[in-house]
């Protein structure tokens, strides 16, 4: 190798101007600090929340404020927890549970206060409930149309009404929406067209809420990422036919009815 060749090979590779360079470090300051920022606001503006509702509600003499020269944030979301812990206690022995029994036959006679109430106690029994499944799982459906694919979260079930009126076994799914997670559609979903996710709910929450800018790496086997499962083939020489009962019927567009 000649002493030129030799030269060029040792050259400092030219890396990123200065400008570049203070703009990735902006930017890498901004990923880093922005999650905990913003986690730490939300859970100040939460706690300052609680406290400005609980508080003013302690007598003064027992107000740790009053003999203090300055405030005790969390004293209020304190008081809540207590107070929260104390009454499962006293409804886990017989005179509570006599009492919560008697409260829930006053609300059950009360004509617009107990569908709120029943409705508000399911959704809490459902989501706070140590043995329940809901939101357990993440799923991968076809919406709003074949070839399109979304994520749902399974609820539970489908019983009653909705399951004896359709001949296929299905599941309750929520499908939410981007950014904001809390809404979206409840759908009833045949069990055999869902397509299970290896991501965990909290990891399919995170995609969602990011619109698909946080991705959770596929960790299962490479043998099994390397064969697909499902297909997003649109049928497009398929109709929906509407009878005179509106039971949608599909059928090829060759052999519709006349």
């Amino acid at each position: 190798m000649s002493d030129e060749n030799m030269h060029e090979d040792a050259k400092p590779v030219t890396g990123l101007t200065v400008t570049a360079r203070l703009r990735a470090y902006f930017l890498t300051g901004i990923l880093v600090t922005a999650p905990i920022s913003i986690t730490i606001l939300l859970a100040w503006l939460f706690i300052d929340f609680v406290d400005e509702k609980v508080t003013p509600l302690i007598p003064l003499d027992y107000n740790p404020e009053t003999y203090l020269p300055f405030s005790l944030p969390g004293l209020g979301l304190l008081i809540v927890i207590i107070m929260l812990t104390v009454v499962g206690m006293l409804t886990a022995g017989f005179i509570g549970k006599l009492l919560v029994r008697l409260s829930e036959g006053i609300m059950a006679r009360m004509p617009v206060i107990s569908g709120i109430y029943s409705a508000t106690k399911q959704i809490f029994e459902t989501v706070l409930a140590q043995k329940s499944q809901a939101f357990r799982e993440a799923v991968m459906i076809e919406y709003p149309r074949r070839g399109i694919w979304a994520i749902g979260f399974i609820t539970g079930t489908t019983k009653g009404e909705v399951q004896n009126l359709t001949e296929e076994s299905c599941v309750n799914i929520f499908l939410p929406t981007t950014p904001n997670p809390t809404s979206g559609f409840l759908l009833f979903v045949p069990k055999k067209d869902l397509i299970p996710l290896n991501m965990s709910v909290e990891q399919a929450v995170k995609m969602v809420i990011s619109g698909g800018i946080v991705t959770p790496p596929d960790t299962r086997p490479q043998d099994v990422q390397d064969k697909p499962q499902v297909s997003a083939q649109t049928y497009e020489e398929v109709d929906i036919v509407r009878e005179k009962d509106n039971a949608p019927v599909i059928v090829s567009k060759h052999s519709e009815p006349s």
